[in-house]
């Protein structure tokens, strides 16, 4: 019992502080298990996608484990589940049509370090979308 006490607790909360401000995705916080598109600093900073949010979609069906909790206009946030431990990542898409390009954030919930994971993640769908 304990141990299914202690898996469930991996999933943390759905925060409240992500999403779309002023036009772009929040920014990373300080701990190393986050990337975004829209951050300046090279530590957190990933590239966005070259992409309609449709092919994203598309691609999303391509993955394990994901499944999107919100979707509003040109934004999607999705969730990640780790297989052994249950450990949630939140990821988010917001789509810019007039330039082609989809902005993007994948961050852990929980702990400090992700060991690449989100990096990972983020590399691997642009891989299903062709943008090597």
């Amino acid at each position: 019992m304990a141990g299914l006490l202690t898996l469930l607790g991996c999933a943390g909360e759905r925060p409240d502080d992500i999403g779309v401000r002023d036009g772009v995705l929040t920014a990373c916080p300080e701990s190393p298990n986050c990337v975004c598109s829209c951050e300046n600093r090279d530590s957190h900073h990933i590239e966005p996608l070259q992409a309609s949010l449709d092919e994203v979609r598309t691609a999303l069906a391509q993955m394990p484990r994901n499944e999107i909790v919100r979707e509003a206009d040109n934004y999607l946030h999705v969730e990640f589940t780790t297989r052994l431990m249950g450990f949630v990542d939140d990821v988010e898409f917001l789509a810019e049509p007039e330039t082609g390009i989809v902005q993007v954030r994948s961050a852990s919930r929980l702990g400090h370090s992700d060991l690449g994971a989100n990096r990972n993640r983020i590399e691997g769908l642009r891989s299903l979308l062709g943008n090597e």
